[in-house]
């Protein structure tokens, strides 16, 4: 199809409010789980297919490949604006890829089955709207929309100290939204002074002038939402609880999905906005996220919670793409969101293959688990996998990533790279240390994989059809990234000249 063509039809709407319409199908559907089952899953899917569609059939281009724009409330200036670049098809996609498997990892979900898919629902709705706005107001409506749907997820079916995750969850992120609406309502009324015309949209702010104390203040009030949202150290620590408390669909789309849109966030609103103030803050962001590599590693080595190793890993990885981001070249910039991409796949793969384990054992903890290997070899292989390409194994997907990462951060930060690459090797431990504890050594005490009704329990149909797609994408990713890079040269040019895109 002609790309102009592609401009005819509001396929950014419709990818947008699909999952939303499904969520209303879902509620008039709420006395037939089953039909809202398959009503979620077949949304999703839709959703997905649209996505691969557009990946296909759109160009590589610099600038914007879809853009629809419409007033809402010409008053204030507000408008419906989306627009779709290389790096939102990739998120979008993404997103839609990991909200497959969040409805099919919860197939089994028989407590308030037609509420839990609709928030998962709105959950797509409001990841996609983030990754698309234009419009400040607009992309802060869908930030804090994010937010309802995963404090109703871990608060209900979440486990253990469930409430005092989701509260945690909620008041840290919604105290940085607070500041970025603070911040963005003030360039709102510092543009509209300057030039008459009141607006919110992406492109008119960023022409705004602002002193020196000004530009850092506004800076920092939209950074703070995003490095809590990452989460940068050491603003992390409502992370690994809310991971613990929630259930499979909220842990995939944590760590897959909300930590990505605060580097988005950083990217397409705070760096463009402000790049004076972002120029000064990049040795800071370099160090913090040094720090929380480290860090994180290591308090991932010593957890026996498996969902906490992994949470702390999410933290670990992300402290890799803020360096890339504050080495401020192509390369790195390209291995950060190849790394924030690889991530999202093998990290909601492995709370997929988690919550898998849980329901057949039912434990997390390492320290009574064990021998999966010789019980579950299917299922073992897989978690090997997904294992090894989180630690940075080359020819798995998080590899690439990590590498561009170091040799585009080696150029602008050298001593910083160069700690770094023990990162990497903080990685291996811990991940070896989980692979160690779930898959070798005799059968944990729980035995309940080797009860006679269990001997069947290894990969099941639908856990095939799930991690197969997955698998696939995860060997892809690491033996042949061009396909991803490509989509992402064009902006990251644009972004790293002039903080924006025509």
């Amino acid at each position: 199809m002609n790309p102009v063509a592609l401009t005819d039809f509001p396929f950014l709407s419709l990818v947008l409010w699909l999952p939303l319409a499904g969520t209303l199908l879902c509620l008039l559907l709420r006395h037939s789980p089953g039909a809202c089952r398959w009503l979620s899953l077949l949304t999703t899917l839709a959703v997905l297919l649209l996505c691969v569609w557009l990946f296909i059939e759109l160009p590589h281009a610099a600038g914007w490949l879809l853009q629809e724009d419409q007033p809402w409330i010409p008053s204030f200036g507000i408008r419906y604006s989306l627009s779709l670049d290389g790096i939102s098809l990739l998120l979008v996609t993404l997103t839609a890829l990991l909200q497959v498997g969040a409805v099919l990892i919860s197939w089994k979900q028989r407590q308030h089955p037609a509420l839990f898919y609709a928030l998962v629902l709105v959950m797509e709705t409001g990841i996609i709207g983030v990754f698309l706005a234009t419009d400040l107001i607009l992309f802060y409506l869908f930030w804090e929309l994010m937010l309802i749907p995963m404090l109703f997820l871990i608060g209900i079916w979440g486990h253990g100290n469930r409430v005092y995750a989701a509260l945690k969850f909620f008041f840290f992120t919604l105290a940085g939204s607070l500041f970025m609406l603070l911040a963005l309502i003030s360039l709102y009324l510092i543009h509209g002074e300057q030039t008459g015309v009141y607006s919110f949209a992406l492109e008119a702010l960023k022409n705004t002038s602002l002193t020196p104390t000004t530009e850092m203040l506004l800076y920092l009030g939209f950074m703070l939402a995003f490095v809590v949202k990452v989460p940068l150290f050491p603003f992390h620590t409502w992370l690994p609880d809310a991971h613990t408390e929630a259930p499979a669909a909220g842990s995939v789309d944590l760590a897959g999905l909300l930590l990505k849109t605060g580097i988005y966030g950083m990217i397409r609103f705070a760096f463009p906005f402000f790049p004076h103030a972002a120029q000064q803050s990049l040795p800071f962001l370099a160090i913090l996220a040094l720090i929380g590599i480290f860090y994180a590693a290591w308090i991932a080595y010593v957890q026996t919670d498996i969902k906490r190793v992994i949470a702390y890993s999410s933290v670990s990885h992300m402290g890799f793409v803020i360096l890339g981001l504050s080495a401020w070249n192509q390369l790195a910039w390209e291995g950060s969101l190849l790394l924030m991409i690889g991530h999202g796949v093998t990290t909601g793969a492995l709370f997929i293959m988690i919550a898998m384990l849980q329901d057949r054992t039912g434990s997390r903890d390492l320290r009574v688990l064990g021998g999966m290997w010789k019980s579950l070899p299917f299922f073992s292989a897989f978690f090997l996998l997904f294992s090894l390409a989180s630690l940075g194994l080359p020819g798995l997907a998080n590899f690439a990533g990590e590498i561009l990462v170091l040799l585009g951060s080696f150029t602008r930060f050298p001593l910083l790279a160069a700690f770094a690459v023990a990162g990497v090797v903080f990685s291996a431990a811990y991940m070896l240390r989980l692979v160690q504890g779930v898959l070798w050594g005799p059968l944990g005490q729980l035995c309940k994989i080797g009860d006679k009704d269990c001997l069947h329990a290894d990969l099941d149909r639908r856990e095939w059809l799930l991690l197969i797609p997955l698998a696939l994408l995860v060997v892809w990713l690491g033996l042949y990234p061009a396909p991803v890079l490509a989509p992402l040269s064009g902006p990251i040019s644009l972004l790293l000249k002039g903080g924006g895109l025509p």
